[in-house]
Parts: structure tokens; C-alpha cells; sequence
């Protein structure tokens, strides 16, 4: 027993970061050597599964315990930080838009995807707002954090008004209680990260970088530029000192384990706990990381646009710089309302191509070509995302100290 407590705090002390890193790289060689041993594959699942289970439960119960404790001196923070979000995602629409220009790319249009797009921006917010009134439950067992946001805020604000020092104190325990469910499940991540390079490796190969490499590289570099030139230029502004230890840091420990898990509903546990660690205030983070991963997508407007005058370029269609701008905001909008919609990002491409007068048989060609480069385009987009969601916290957090 003594032995099993020795290795186990030892892993613990080790950094997680440089365990994921071992786990990558650990990934890598067996996804190459022992592609037939697929049973490695099922720890990423696993913990991705894990990580999307325990979110919404977590999200719900810690929101409400935020709202419902909180003394106030919160709203100049999320002030701040919701002009954060919105203001990069436009501002990523924008690079989207230079890059295209700058350097063109063309598709091959061929299958068209399947999956019915929505057929403007009222539709998806006609959707967002059906999500926010859903039942409070389903929300939970669907991880529908746009309908888990609204219903926890109601319920801290009745807690708040209603309930008794003693009632909320059990809220506040149980949100603890949870928490630290989560971090047990963090300290699996490497195994995780290991399982999902290996079935990134073994099954992918490196076709999707020789055969759409210019889209790839288009999509990548609009959004390495967003990450580490737009948004800490943003950061720079509103703190006023210099924001790349503190980028390199959610990078690092965030967007890191992103760009493996694919899914911002499984990064809202890695994010928190980030949080906590860099010494942020609960009653804050715990609101705005899962606010964030609805309405902060830097990468979802990049992908809306880059797509979007893909296929404009590919019909020869004539389209001038103010009109592409205009595109940028209806991609901020709709990246905004993304997770309202099934399919996330790809499936507003049309959406956006409507705007130039493009058949939406042509614009989910598109979209289908989307799907064959998903396995890079969603990672890297999600990272970014969500790398951000923790960056943009801290940075109104550290504004108003």
C-alpha cells in the first residue's frame, strides 16, 4: 500500500503537462509500430467521455453555487471579458478575411455532405434561444450549455434571494465535491492524450496534408496569427503589460489538451482547473469559461470564412474587400450561435455563402471538404477556442485587481 502511495503522489507531482507530453509522444511511436493494436484507442475515449460526462454536471452546479454565494464586484469583469470574446471573434473574421485575399485557395468540389444547414442567422438564433428555455435536465444529459447557463442563473438568483446561509453552504460544498471529482479525472489526461494520438495516427495517415495542404495551411495560419498575434495584442491593451507568459501558459496547459480531446465541452474541466491554479476568483471563472465556450470562436469564424471565399474563388464569383468584411460579422454572429447548431461551424458555411448568392448544393461541397480535413481544421479550431476561454478570464480578472 505504502509503495502504491509512493508512485501515486510522484505521478501527481510530476507536471501534467510534461506526463501529456510523454503520453503524445508514447502515442505516436505506437499509433506507427503497432497500428493494429486498436484497443490503445479506447483511453481516449474513455477519457474524453469522462471529461464530457462530468462537465455539464459540473458547469450547472458550479454556476449555481457562483451566483448564489457572490457578494458582488463581478460585473466590470464580465463586462470586460465578454468584449474580449466578441471583439477576437470578430477580429479572427477579419484575419480570415486578409488571408484569403492574400492568398486564394480554390476547392475541388465533388459529394456534397450531408447534414441540413440552417438557413440564416435567424434560424440560429431561433435556435439559441430554444436552447436557452429547454428543459432543465435535458439540458444537463444533452450538454446543452447554452439552456445549463440560464437555468443555473435562475436557480443561483432564487437560491440567493430564497434560501438560507445553511442551504447554500450544501450547494457550495457539492460544487467542491464535484470539483474535485474533476481534477481526479485531469491526472488520467496522459493516458488520454495517448489513446487519441495513437487513433489519430494509426487510422488518419497524411493524405489530408498533401491533397488540401493549401486549405490546411490557410485555415492553421489564420488561426496561429489570432492566437498569438491578435489576441495577445488585445490582452496587451486591456492589462497593459506584457500577456505572452500568461498566453504561453493557456496554450500550453489548455490548448494543448484541446487539440487532442476536439471538444470544448470536454476542455471546461481542464479550463477550470487552470483557473484555479493561476489564482483566479471562482465565483467568476466558473461562469465565464462555460459562457465562453459559447459565444468565444475565434477558430469557428476563421473556418466560416476561409470556407466561404474558398468557394466564392472556386465559382470565379467577384467579390470586393467591403463586401468580405460584411462577411466577417455575419460569421462572428453565426460563430456565436454555433453551438446551437448540430454539425458546429462547417455546417454555417452555407449560411455565409448565401450571402454572395451561392447555391447551398455548392456551399455543402464545401462543407463536405470541411469533414475530410476535420481531423486538423477541428482540432487546431478548438484549441484556439478554447485556449482562449482561459486567456481572456485571466486577462479581465488581472484588469480589474
Amino acid at each position: 500500500m505504502n509503495a502504491f502511495s509512493s508512485i501515486l503522489r510522484r505521478w501527481t507531482d510530476t507536471s501534467l503537462v510534461l506526463r501529456i507530453l510523454a503520453g503524445l509522444l508514447l502515442g505516436v511511436v505506437l499509433g506507427l509500430s503497432l497500428p493494429g493494436w486498436t484497443f490503445i484507442g479506447i483511453l481516449g475515449k474513455i477519457f474524453v467521455s469522462a471529461l464530457k460526462a462530468v462537465a455539464p454536471v459540473l458547469v450547472a452546479i458550479l454556476v449555481t453555487a457562483s451566483i448564489a454565494k457572490a457578494k458582488g464586484g463581478l460585473g466590470p469583469r464580465f463586462r470586460t471579458v465578454i468584449m474580449l470574446y466578441l471583439l477576437s471573434t470578430l477580429l479572427a473574421a477579419f484575419v480570415a478575411v486578409t488571408g484569403s485575399f492574400l492568398f486564394p485557395v480554390s476547392l475541388t468540389l465533388h459529394d456534397a455532405a450531408s447534414g441540413e444547414a440552417p438557413d440564416g442567422l435567424a434560424e440560429v438564433f431561433s435556435n439559441l434561444l430554444t436552447n436557452m428555455v429547454t428543459n432543465p435536465l435535458l439540458s444537463v444529459s444533452s450538454a446543452n450549455y447554452i439552456g445549463i447557463l440560464f437555468w443555473s442563473v435562475i436557480t443561483g438568483i432564487a437560491l440567493k434571494l430564497k434560501a438560507s446561509e445553511t442551504t447554500i453552504r450544501v450547494v457550495s460544498d457539492f460544487s467542491e465535491v464535484v470539483s474535485q471529482a474533476v481534477k481526479w479525472i485531469i491526472q488520467f489526461a496522459p493516458f488520454g492524450i495517448l489513446g487519441l494520438v495513437f487513433s489519430s495516427v494509426s487510422e488518419s495517415g497524411l493524405e489530408i496534408f498533401t491533397d488540401y495542404g493549401r486549405l490546411l495551411a490557410l485555415l492553421v495560419g489564420c488561426m496561429a496569427i489570432t492566437a498569438l498575434v491578435v489576441n495577445p495584442l488585445l490582452a496587451a491593451i486591456i492589462m497593459r503589460r506584457n500577456p505572452y507568459p500568461l498566453l504561453w501558459q493557456c496554450l500550453r496547459e489548455s490548448g494543448l489538451n484541446a487539440l487532442f480531446t476536439r471538444s470544448s465541452a470536454a476542455n471546461i474541466p481542464i479550463n477550470m482547473d487552470l483557473c484555479r491554479r493561476l489564482g483566479l476568483d471562482e465565483d467568476f471563472y466558473s461562469v465565464s469559461i462555460p459562457l465562453g465556450s459559447t459565444i468565444n470562436m475565434n477558430g469557428a469564424a476563421v473556418t466560416i470564412t476561409v470556407l466561404t471565399l474558398a468557394v466564392v474563388h472556386t465559382t470565379g464569383l467577384e467579390v470586393n474587400f467591403l463586401s468580405a468584411l460584411l462577411l466577417s460579422v455575419m460569421a462572428t454572429l453565426g460563430a456565436c450561435g454555433a453551438s446551437g447548431v448540430a454539425g458546429g461551424s462547417l455546417l454555417l458555411v452555407p449560411m455565409a455563402c448565401s450571402l454572395f448568392g451561392i447555391p447551398a448544393d455548392i456551399a455543402m461541397q464545401a462543407v463536405g471538404v470541411g469533414f475530410i480535413i476535420g481531423v486538423v481544421q477541428d482540432s487546431v479550431e478548438t484549441a484556439l477556442n478554447s485556449s482562449g476561454d482561459a486567456f481572456f478570464t485571466a486577462v479581465a480578472e488581472h484588469k480589474h485587481l
